[in-house]
């Protein structure tokens, strides 16, 4: 993917007619060019001049602006379909396949390489511009004498080549300066997420920041600052180029041919208005350079998440059925490897069974994969050998989506919505108000419009909220994962001795995993796993 790509593939019709209004626009700014080297040399007032004159400064006036509004339409449309359809592939993608690229490298390509690809295309309308006059103004040039301008198209070449031989060296600091982004999105990860424990504990607080942070982001800055200080040089070149061009057809020029005074004045004038374009131009490389590197950054995050990636349209054609007969899994087995790659957990082969009305408690000490066997069991993980039946149909990539659609699940490390209730269905207010008693949260809350009134809850309550949402779901098999953990003895006893039968009654298949042996008596029946194996 590159740029050009990314606004062809929205319309080529406007880029079309944006190219031809920037060369009018460039065409006119040659015209205001002639016109005023026509009247240095004539030394009079021309009333069809000056006319004329007027006539073009309008006329570039217009093209200028309507070339620009349209390559700023499709630069926008062009950012915000990137935005989507990249937030679409990440969330289309399996679950496994994003915690191998982790949080990290993800959010710095939908925040910071999205924002270098929208730096880039705001400068775009105004290069065309520039490109645009600066062709017009060669041109110009070649009628004004061919001789002179094959000087300056030597002088630009010779410019352009070594230009581009910089550039490359300085497109790789960039392309260095992005591989320390993720390092310092992870540290700053880790300053959200571990606030607490970093408060409470000076010594690794210090370290974080002194070395780990500080050499991160010292790395980071060192590398803009080389590929920024090598264009830098490069612009400069380029611009004394064209003085060294003045130079030569001012003083060299003459001594081997009569060049007349208009000829000489209109060279002069063109390249000194050159000068402007050339410089934003030149100076816009870097920004094209980021954005290469931001694009091609999401290439490979695409392109990672494409060797997994499945669209799933059966969600709409087969019917998510509301009830669960039989869940079973069958000789499931999923493998993943440690960072380093070279030590496996494999969980299984499981075997496993639940029907509606059925309450199975799963337990087992840490790390024993209990939290890997929720993922297969909700259709987040694929098995990689064995099948799983949902009413007696076969689970497969084909219809993996339209089989997640059967879970309610409150995780662990749950995430709780600001719009609980965007559940694709009416949901009324009486409704959510009794859940609210239910769950003791009434006093705490407001729900309006689906719109939380504060989260600045406790976990504990937080949870609640959660299980509020899984309840409005309607869904026929319900998972909680460790959910009673974060709730004081009076909730944890209404949740096992209320609220579980409650779901039982009404046919759900009911999954807790849980460490609460007090309440084990209430499950129909019990599940242990021990590394990855299920004891019988």
């Amino acid at each position: 993917m590159n740029l050009v790509n990314l606004l062809l593939r929205y319309s080529w019709k406007i880029i079309v007619i944006s190219a031809l209004l920037g060369l009018l626009s460039g065409f006119s700014t040659a015209g205001l060019l002639i016109l005023v080297n026509a009247q240095i040399n004539n030394y009079r007032l021309i009333n069809q001049l000056v006319w004329s004159f007027i006539g073009l400064c309008i006329l570039r006036f217009i093209t200028n602006i309507t070339s620009k509004y349209l390559l700023i339409i499709l630069a926008e449309k062009a950012i915000l379909e990137l935005r989507l359809i990249l937030s679409e592939s990440i969330l289309a993608a399996p679950l496994y396949q994003l915690e191998k690229l982790g949080q990290h490298r993800i959010l710095a390509t939908l925040t910071d390489d999205i924002l270098s690809i929208s730096r880039t295309v705001y400068v775009i309308p105004t290069l065309c511009i520039d490109i645009a006059i600066v062709v017009s103004c060669l041109s110009y040039a070649f009628w004004l004498s061919p001789i002179i301008f094959f000087i300056i198209i030597t002088t630009l070449l010779i410019g352009i080549i070594s230009y581009q031989k910089i550039s490359e060296k300085a497109t790789s600091f960039f392309i260095l300066a992005r591989l320390q982004e993720d390092k310092l999105f992870n540290h700053f990860r880790s300053i959200t997420e571990g606030t607490k424990e970093l408060k409470l504990h000076y010594q690794r607080q210090q370290t974080f920041l002194k070395q780990e942070l500080k050499q991160a982001a010292q790395s980071y800055q060192r590398q803009n600052i080389a590929g920024l200080t090598i264009f830098t040089v490069a612009a400069g070149w380029g611009n004394i180029l064209f003085f060294v061009v003045i130079g030569l057809i001012i003083f060299a020029v003459p001594i081997f041919q009569v060049i007349p005074t208009h000829i000489l004045s209109g060279y002069v004038l063109t390249i000194l208005y050159l000068l402007s374009p050339l410089d934003y131009i030149m100076s816009a490389i870097p920004t094209f350079s980021k954005a290469t590197v931001a694009l091609n950054k999401i290439d490979s995050l695409k392109l990672s998440l494409s060797n997994q990636y499945y669209r799933n349209n059966l969600i709409y054609s087969l019917a998510v059925e509301n009830h669960c007969q039989h869940l079973e899994l069958i000789g499931v087995t999923h493998t993943y490897y440690q960072q380093d790659e070279d030590t496996a957990f494999t969980l299984g082969a499981i075997d496993f069974t639940i029907s509606g009305g059925e309450i199975v408690f799963i337990i087992g000490g840490n790390g024993s994969g209990k939290s890997t066997l929720i993922k297969l069991i909700t259709g987040l993980y694929t098995p990689e050998i064995g099948k799983i039946y949902l009413n007696g149909k076969l689970v497969s990539q084909e219809n993996q989506e339209w089989f997640r659609q059967h879970f309610s699940v409150v995780f662990y490390d749950f995430y709780l919505f600001d719009n609980i209730l965007n559940l694709g269905k009416k949901i009324n207010d009486k409704q959510v108000h009794d859940y609210l008693v239910k769950l003791h949260l009434d006093k705490k809350v407001t729900i309006k419009d689906g719109i939380i009134s504060t989260t600045l809850l406790s976990q504990g309550q937080r949870k609640r909220l959660a299980l509020l949402t899984a309840y409005l779901e309607d869904r026929p098999i319900y998972v909680f994962d460790e959910w009673a953990s974060d709730q004081d003895p009076i909730f944890k006893k209404i949740f096992y001795t209320e609220l579980l039968p409650e779901l039982k009654s009404k046919g759900k298949a009911v999954i807790v995993v849980t460490h609460d042996d007090q309440y084990f008596h209430l499950s129909d029946r019990i599940v242990k796993l021990d590394y990855g194996k299920i004891e019988n």
